[in-house]
């Protein structure tokens, strides 16, 4: 129940922002916070990142209600008793329908935050697109730690049953 609260900090801390962009900036109006690393540039994008697929809503409804689904189904059947798991999926969760709420409402998605990391213009993006960033990344660092346990658990395993295996009592 509290990854599906923290999809809803992110989504609500997203549209939040993203009114405020909509409302208080101009399109293209960009406000320096730090100089040459972080700007805030009202920015709007109908396609998915790096501007890709440009007006394909269709797609972007059709996947991102699979996505949706999709995780949900992982939350309750899979992530249940994996706190990282879960986590990452909740970030993904809430970046998702973060941006799909724009997708539907405005036909386009609010961008912001103009990021330039060692002089690289960076992809305009926004709190939902973090999140999903995120999120990704939490699922990555799960899954190599999961695979871990697991190969450190079969390791374990065929060394006890070697242990085990030339025991008088004991059938092979």
């Amino acid at each position: 129940m509290y990854y599906y609260l923290l999809a809803l900090v992110v989504i609500g801390l997203d549209q939040l922002t993203k009114w405020l962009v909509v409302k208080r900036m101009t399109e293209g109006e960009s406000i320096k916070i730090i100089e040459n690393v972080l700007y805030l540039t009202s920015h709007r994008n109908q396609g998915a990142a790096w501007g890709i697929l440009q007006g394909q809503m269709w797609f972007f409804y059709i996947i991102t209600v699979v996505v949706i689904v999709g995780i949900v189904y992982y939350m309750q059947v899979h992530a249940k008793g994996h706190s990282l798991f879960s986590l990452s999926l909740a970030f993904m969760l809430g970046g998702a329908i973060g941006n799909f709420i724009d997708r539907v409402f405005r036909k386009e998605v609010v961008d912001f935050l103009n990021t330039y990391i060692f002089s690289y213009d960076f992809p305009i993006f926004n709190i939902a697109d973090a999140a999903l960033t995120i999120g990704v990344a939490l699922l990555l660092i799960y899954m190599y730690l999961d695979e871990r346990k697991a190969k450190k658990e079969n390791k374990n395993g065929s060394n006890s049953a070697q242990h085990t295996a030339g025991r008088p009592g004991r059938t092979n």
